[in-house]
């Protein structure tokens, strides 16, 4: 089942087209992963998931992008709402100054929880499912800067989780980690698919074929193609998927 359903999505840059004509179906409570070279569209259509690009001058968005039945660019859509759906974990990790505990509960009471029982659940449910809580359970007042590169990027991915998001957005959310770091957060994944859609941004195709449900391959702006990622990988429909994928360009 359709989670987001994209149609005939074009996004301009002022006089620049940066995405041509997107259609593309992610699906629920799967990991879906776009790949492809540099500057090829990756992470601006995936901002266009939860309307980042509007916080961009000079931007025009056209077509329909619905997460389940509602066209989130209607004009009278609550973008801070829509936020609080589609939560967004980016590429380098991003902890506010302020404890571990106050990086998580942020979110909540910025829209007005105040009940220091119901915020303390909250923070312990999300360290949980960004499988970080025995790490950091008994340092929850200690600053989030003391925390390691993978650790800091756990505690981003709970700190979007707080939320309670339906979706949420990756982009390229293991380049600036190690490789033990980068399979902490591919496990976290894998479990996190149970209860939320995932739509990832990565660089590396091998992590691509190791996590992801369905891949979709971007180059130049256009949607190239999309499928299951197993056959994707294995018998790609257009050959410009199949140069990319053995190394051949990109």
């Amino acid at each position: 089942m359709a989670k987001i359903s994209v149609k005939d999505l074009n996004l301009y840059y002022g006089d620049f087209q940066a995405l041509n004509n997107i259609d593309l179906k992610i699906e629920e409570k799967k990991v879906t992963a776009l790949i492809g070279p540099s500057g090829c569209g990756k992470s601006t259509f995936l901002r266009t998931l939860n309307r980042m690009n509007d916080l961009i001058d000079h931007v025009k968005t056209e077509g329909c992008l619905c997460l389940e039945d509602q066209d989130i660019y209607d004009g009278d859509v609550d973008v801070v709402a829509l936020r609080r759906r589609v939560g967004m974990v980016f590429q380098k990790p991003n902890p506010f100054p302020k404890s571990i505990y106050e990086n998580v509960a942020y979110g909540p009471k910025r829209y007005g929880m105040k009940d220091k029982k119901q915020l303390d659940e909250i923070v312990e449910r999300s360290l949980k499912e960004a499988a970080l809580w025995e790490e950091v359970k008994d340092r929850l007042n200690k600053s989030a800067l003391g925390l390691s590169g993978g650790q800091q990027q756990r505690l981003c991915i709970a700190r979007a989780l707080a939320m309670k998001p339906e979706v949420l957005l990756m982009d390229e959310p293991t380049s600036a980690l190690d490789p033990i770091a980068t399979a902490k957060i591919e496990e976290l994944i894998m479990n996190l698919k149970e209860n939320y859609t995932i739509v990832i941004v990565t660089h590396s195709m091998q992590q691509a074929a190791r996590i992801s449900d369905n891949t979709a391959f971007f180059l130049m702006g256009d949607l190239i193609e999309t499928d299951k990622t197993q056959k994707l990988f294995t018998t790609p429909r257009d050959k410009r998927t199949e140069d990319y994928i053995t190394g051949r360009f990109g």
